[in-house]
Formats: structure tokens, sequence, C-alpha cells
């Protein structure tokens, strides 16, 4: 019998378009361009983040002003209820629950598992809490250890770990050197074939 199915997905560069580099596009600073598409260390590269809006005396509320004029990518909430109608779906991202509630109401609330940061009474942010170590990789599986037929689905370096410990996992619109580094993951470049590999590879009706 199939077990009951699990899809685990990434948030930005796979629902919601990338959160810092609109929040550089909007302050000019380029150097807040630079995401986990590049920079595998997540730790260090929010680090750096910091430094930049301790630097540019930039508060979490004009972080959130960004975040609250941006929208899913195009098909992403349909995508989102094509799967929920399907299985379990959960996100898995390095973002934090300061910046993701206005996404997570455009796409429905669905389940996300992510980080959290602290801030002042002046809305400087002081640091980054990351809930665990490698926490896509872990939630995978302990969903494994639930005995759950879990998929995976992102476009990042820290992505993989999540990708190599799903039952499959799915390039979705990766840099063209990630799928170089990282054949043994299918490439997909739009929700509709997304939807066509983990129906297969799920038996989900299509």
């Amino acid at each position: 019998m199939q077990k009951p199915v699990i899809v685990c997905l990434d948030l930005e560069g796979v629902l919601v378009p990338e959160i810092w580099i609109n929040v550089a596009l909007k302050t000019g600073i380029e150097e807040l361009k630079i995401t986990t598409r590049e920079m595998p260390d997540y730790d260090a590269l929010m680090k750096r983040r910091l430094a930049i809006l301790e630097q540019h005396k930039i508060t979490i509320d004009d972080i959130q002003s960004v975040i609250e004029k941006m929208g899913p990518l195009e098909g992403a909430p349909a995508f989102v209820t094509w799967l929920r109608e399907r299985c379990q779906v959960i996100i898995l991202s390095d973002t934090f629950y300061e910046f993701a509630l206005p996404l997570m109401r455009q796409l429905g609330f669905p389940t996300l598992f992510c980080n959290q940061l602290e801030t002042d009474g002046q809305g400087r942010i002081l640091a980054h809490h990351m809930r665990m170590q490698n926490q896509k990789k872990h939630s995978v599986a302990a969903l494994k250890a639930l005995n759950f037929f879990t998929m995976a689905a992102g476009d990042a370096y820290n992505d993989t770990a999540m990708l190599a410990e799903a039952d499959a996992g799915f390039f979705f619109r990766p840099p063209d050197h990630l799928p170089k580094e990282f054949p043994q993951f299918p490439v997909t470049q739009t929700y509709r074939e997304l939807q066509t590999r983990l129906a297969q590879a799920g038996q989900l009706t299509p």
C-alpha cells in the first residue's frame, strides 16, 4: 500500500520572489542581492546581511514594507492549492517568521517551518536565530521516520540536503551551475513540469 505523501517546498525562488533581492532593489544596496543560490553557508550569509543593515540603518519595518508589496510567483497559489488537494504540504525555509507572514497569507497559510529574528525597540535586527542547523534535511528525515513518502523541491544550495534526504527530490528553476554540481536531481522550470514529476513519483492524481 502507498504511504501517505508529504511534499516539502522551499519558499523563496520556488513560491515567492527572493526577499533580499527585492530589499536590494528597493535600497540600492547591491551586496544584498547575494543569496543561497550563490553562497552555500546560510549562517555566514545572514551575518553579512545583518552587518549591512546595521551599516545602512535599515530596520525590520523597512524590510517588512518591501515584503508587504511583494506577491507570490505567478501560478504559485494555484500550484499550492493543487498539491494540498492531493497530499500534505510543508514549506521548509531558511527565512524568518517575521518576514514570511504576508506571503503565507497570499498562499493560503500552508504550514511553515523557518527561523526567528531578534530585534530591539527601535526595529534594529540584532541577531538571527536558526531553529536548528540543517533544519530542512532533519525535517524530511523526521517525516520519513513517521512513515511518510516524502518529496521535495528547491532551487538553491541550502535545499540540496533536503532533496537528497527525500524519497524524491527536484530542482525548480535553479541557477545553471547547480544542476551541473548535483546532476542527480531532475530540473523543472514550470509548475506544470513540477506537478507532473510529483504526480509520477508520489502516485498523485494528475
